[in-house]
């Protein structure tokens, strides 16, 4: 093919477009539509609790006039890191939905699962024989490690949504997967350059991002021999040469090499044209494979349970000493847990205070107050849910009503916006596992299933 259009409709299954935008786009003659289904950009929690971060009724939305168009045109429909974070919990949960989808329109179409949750004693054979190792300056993954997470997906390549086109699915649900491998896939397969197929799926990966006004909306994309072309169904946004030179720098730690399974996209010669007020040529991206294949891990262990309480003051002369007061907060907190049993080694606290730092902490440059009222946001992680329990409510009554210089109200220094004021969140999961490991092929920890719809 000399011409390969694609149509991603938004950034995140489950945060909306347009329907008018899906209708424009499917008049353009895709090939293939999609969406990503996840991040990790939510945390940890998710991938540890199978849960999603997506609504199910917004999703089921988003999800019906995708499969509608699909199966109307004939055209694959692509969804990447299924149910947000891309294990088997949020799999299952996607496959269930789209099932629901067809009983209740009458659609039919072959439909592909593809695994992406990775079995505990095959990662540890993996570490023994040495194919693993480490990112983000973490240690080498050993067998304790791998035990203690709740959950660990590898996030795959384009190659095996590629073999589950090949093997007749229309619907492909992925669990977890590099952002653009979705959109690589059908392009390569189709016999599009690695580099233009690559670059083309960082365009998709997040909807109408690349576009202005941003919001979360369709975005289509023409790949061709040596360039793309970008630009978004909905006449309310415009691709720039400067919203998509922005957009290219996404979620990467170099900003203009993107390493990925199999291989670098390198953007370092990436030229930007507008061909027209809405639409933007990009070419002089190439490709280089990689001297090994590797595939990425990310995994979360359970690191204790969490309970937290909102609250704010107006008080002029408790804000004006509130690092002193919160400092002998923190003290009476600790002799008081101990009363009852608790040392300080089974739970941390965190007091955010907003008006002060409470978004950058101790990075926080501006060290004076300036605001007229300060909110707080009190955090205790205890190795049980009764331990973070406990010390939040003891937290949160001594904030409530202690004693400090120049006080004149007698009754509680803060105002609490919630009743109950505790608010019990349950396990929190952090990451543990963010390692590659080199697999035998691109297929072996991706295992696929088929089924008719």
């Amino acid at each position: 093919m000399n011409e390969y259009r694609m149509l991603s409709t938004s950034g995140i299954l489950g945060y909306g477009y347009a329907e008018e935008s899906l209708r424009i786009g499917m008049s353009w003659n895709p090939h293939v539509i999609g969406c990503d289904g996840g991040s990790t950009d939510p945390g940890p929690y998710y991938l540890g609790s199978g849960k999603s971060f997506t609504s199910r009724l917004s999703v089921k939305r988003d999800l019906r006039l995708m499969l509608q168009a699909a199966v109307a045109a004939k055209i694959p429909c692509i969804i990447g890191t299924s149910g947000g974070s891309g294990g088997e919990p949020h799999l299952q949960d996607t496959a269930a939905l789209v099932r629901e989808i067809a009983r209740e329109d009458g659609l039919s179409f072959p439909m592909a699962l593809i695994h992406s949750e990775q079995d505990k004693a095959s990662l540890i054979a993996r570490v023994e024989r040495g194919a693993t190792r480490p990112l983000a300056k973490l240690p080498p993954l050993d067998r304790a490690t791998i035990e203690r997470a709740e959950r660990i997906v590898g996030m795959m390549g384009p190659e095996p949504i590629a073999r589950a086109l090949d093997q007749g699915a229309q619907v492909i649900l992925a669990g977890r997967s590099s952002d653009p491998a979705q959109w690589a896939a059908p392009a390569m397969r189709a016999g599009m350059p690695a580099a233009p197929s690559w670059y083309a799926g960082k365009m998709l990966e997040c909807g109408a991002e690349p576009s202005v006004p941003k919001e979360p909306d369709n975005i289509f994309v023409w790949v061709r021999d040596d360039h793309i072309v970008c630009e978004p169904p909905n006449p309310i946004r415009r691709s720039t040469p400067l919203a998509v030179a922005n957009f290219a720098l996404h979620e990467n730690s170099s900003p203009i090499h993107h390493t990925e399974p199999g291989g670098l996209l390198d953007t370092s010669e990436c030229r930007f044209e507008a061909i027209s007020d809405r639409s933007v040529k990009i070419s002089g991206m190439t490709w280089l494979d990689a001297a090994e294949y590797t595939i990425k891990l990310e995994g979360v262990e359970r690191a204790g349970y969490r309970t937290i309480t909102i609250c704010g003051t107006r008080d002029p002369v408790l804000i004006g000493q509130i690092d002193d007061y919160l400092s002998v907060h923190r003290e009476k907190v600790a002799a008081k847990a101990a009363s009852f049993g608790v040392p300080p080694s089974d739970y941390t606290m965190v007091v955010r205070t907003y008006g002060k730092d409470g978004v950058m902490a101790g990075w926080e440059p501006e060290r004076t107050i300036r605001a007229h009222e300060l909110g707080f946001i009190i955090e205790v992680v205890g190795k049980t849910q009764d331990i973070a329990n406990a010390v939040l409510a003891m937290a949160r009554t001594s904030m409530l009503h202690a004693d400090f210089p120049g006080r004149l109200c007698r009754e509680g220094n803060m105002a609490f916006p919630f009743s109950p004021s505790d608010i019990e969140m349950g396990p929190l999961f952090r990451f543990s596992i963010f390692h590659v490991v080199t697999p035998n092929d691109p297929f072996e920890m991706f295992p696929i299933e088929h089924e008719a719809v």
